[in-house]
């Protein structure tokens, strides 16, 4: 996973980085040109799969700490941590047919996505939202699956979350904010880098990257577990931790670290 690699061409995100942030008007015309939500994904999944056609897909190694194998559709979920695990949300969502957003978050690494599985024609990018990133995702949710928004240090006042909650919950959209705080979300995912291995005595290539990873939600006690990200046949995948048992090939995870 080098910092220095490009996305394959043509595979370029639907938005990108403007010099000046977009409208809403201009976003809600963005929003009609894009295909319904998840299509391609529906043609795949059977139809008795109640469960999956209630949650979000989710890098399977974290299925197994969420509630119910995913993210709920239309929940809003807040997020700390080792940004890895946001770009591993994005890659699992697009790369299952949905569509997705990243607000207010300008060093996501989207190489990393790409790298674990994520479709960038699938995929907004916002960095710069302009004053109101709050109103930028909420216009989002009306048409995507997942909307990742970046609150830049701030904190949202609770009725206007609720307003933001319910048009989630309406539309069957997920909403995951971070850097910021937002009362009475419904999920907290925390990630937190926990090791690495690979590395000599100062010098050498990264084989995995470890996350210590949390969740709670609003009753019952917290979820832990260990996550490991490695590269296997040419790109980077996410695994529950296991003792390794043999030497991996050596990837660069730098980028996913981020």
């Amino acid at each position: 996973m080098g910092s220095d690699a490009k996305p394959q061409e043509g595979a370029q995100p639907q938005a990108v980085a403007r010099e000046s942030p977009p409208t809403v008007a201009e976003l809600r015309r963005r929003m009609a040109a894009i295909p319904g939500r998840g299509e391609a994904a529906s043609e795949r999944i059977p139809l008795d799969a109640e469960l999956r056609r209630e949650s979000l897909a989710v890098p399977p190694a974290l299925a197994a700490l969420l509630p119910g194998g995913g993210l709920a559709k239309g929940s809003v979920v807040s997020y700390t941590g080792a940004r890895s695990l946001l770009a591993g949300l994005l890659a699992a969502v697009t790369e299952d047919g949905g569509h997705a957003a990243v607000v207010g978050v300008p060093r996501l690494g989207l190489l990393a996505a790409v790298e674990m599985g994520a479709q960038l024609e699938r995929l907004a990018v916002i960095p710069d939202p302009g004053p109101d990133p709050v109103e930028v995702a909420a216009v989002l949710l009306d048409g995507l699956d997942l909307v990742v928004l970046g609150l830049g240090g701030t904190a949202v006042a609770p009725a206007r979350t609720r307003v933001i909650a319910a048009r989630a919950r309406s539309k069957g959209a997920t909403l995951v904010v971070t850097d910021g705080r937002w009362p009475g979300a419904a999920l907290h995912l925390d990630a937190r880098i926990a090791g690495y291995s690979g590395l000599g005595h100062g010098r050498g290539r990264l084989h995995s990257l470890g996350l210590e990873v949390e969740v709670r939600g609003k009753a019952g006690p917290p979820r832990r577990g260990r996550l490991d990200l490695r590269s296997n046949s040419g790109r980077v995948e996410w695994a529950a931790h296991e003792t390794p048992t043999r030497t991996a090939a050596p990837v660069d995870v730098r980028e996913a670290a981020s």
